[in-house]
């Protein structure tokens, strides 16, 4: 089991603060798909669990687009893979219209069907916020387990939840909106979807303004099914299976989610576990790779000749 040992305990921060980006302004991820045309191990957004992976429609788009008019952050494109929906030339053009500094626009990408839509994105995006990486597997690269409940490793409530008040997600990475709404973490917009949640925030103009007393209701639905406040040792986003602890085992069973059912999950073990971040080899989980092996979508794009792992229907 987990303890907090030498962990020092942090308090959240609101959803338009980061400790980390652009001078403390946070990114919040319109995401527009999950599906995507890999299928990493411990994936951030569960791929390879998802019967139906969603495509999100222009209308949701324009409403997700238009309640970050005064956000003052970064707006992210985000997936899955992106590149995969089936419109989005056309939503790329939206998002111009509605976000009109190019300095707030931002997509995530591994690269598939750039060539194919090269021309909106180098209109609608700034090279230096494309954020890219092909993951591929020359390249060491590493997902912290999310499938990992931390009631399941951590079962006393109150050093759970100074786990989860000092979680690097929250304090490091993006909020999110998904067809089901807005969320205050990106993990638990994906968990949402995976496990057929109650969904999101309505798209309020001001629903990302909301101070971490404001949206207990999310982190006591969702972190408490997550491991990202565990300390934990790398794992490789190469291994094939994704680990999952009792409790979400139980779920992906009852769903008979893809990857479940091709016995691609397998039991979290002690060994993975750590009493703290002293001890850990993840000591920095937010960075997938380490800033020497970070790549850029100038020059390093890969063929648009891979067969996608999901496809509109």
């Amino acid at each position: 089991m987990v303890s907090l040992n030498t962990l020092l305990y942090l308090s959240m921060l609101p959803i338009y603060r980061s400790e980390c980006r652009d001078g403390g302004r946070r990114t919040i991820h319109i995401e527009i798909t999950n599906a995507c045309n890999l299928e990493c191990s411990n994936c951030t957004r569960f791929v390879g669990h998802h019967k139906h992976p969603f495509f999100m429609d222009s209308d949701t788009f324009i409403a997700s687009a238009k309640s970050l008019e005064y956000f003052p952050g970064l707006i992210g494109i985000m997936g899955g893979e992106p590149t995969l929906h089936p419109h989005f030339a056309e939503l790329m053009k939206i998002f111009k219209e509605i976000i009109p500094q190019p300095s707030r626009r931002a997509l995530w990408t591994n690269g598939f069907r750039y060539k194919q839509h090269k021309e909106i994105i180098d209109d609608v995006f700034e090279p230096h916020n494309i954020i890219y990486n092909d993951h591929n597997p020359d390249v060491p690269d590493y997902h912290q387990p999310l499938l990992v409940a931390s009631k399941d490793v951590v079962p006393d409530y109150a050093e759970r939840k100074k786990l989860i008040d000092n979680c690097w997600v929250q304090r490091r990475w993006s909020a999110s909106i998904t067809p089901k709404g807005a969320f205050f973490c990106e993990v638990a917009a994906a968990q949402d979807h995976l496990f057929d949640g109650p969904g999101g925030w309505d798209l309020s103009s001001d629903w990302w303004d909301k101070r971490p007393e404001e949206f207990q209701d999310q982190v006591e639905r969702y972190c408490h099914n997550c491991s990202a406040c565990v300390p934990m040792n790398k794992v490789s986003a190469y291994d094939g299976f994704d680990y999952a602890s009792p409790s979400n085992m139980s779920k992906l069973a009852e769903l008979n989610t893809p990857r479940f059912r091709m016995g691609s999950v397998i039991e979290v073990t002690d060994e993975l576990l750590c009493s703290s971040y002293d001890e850990a080899t993840n000591v920095r989980p937010w960075e997938h790779r380490g800033l020497e092996s970070r790549q850029w979508a100038e020059g390093l794009i890969v063929q648009d000749d891979v067969t996608p792992t999901a496809t509109p229907s």
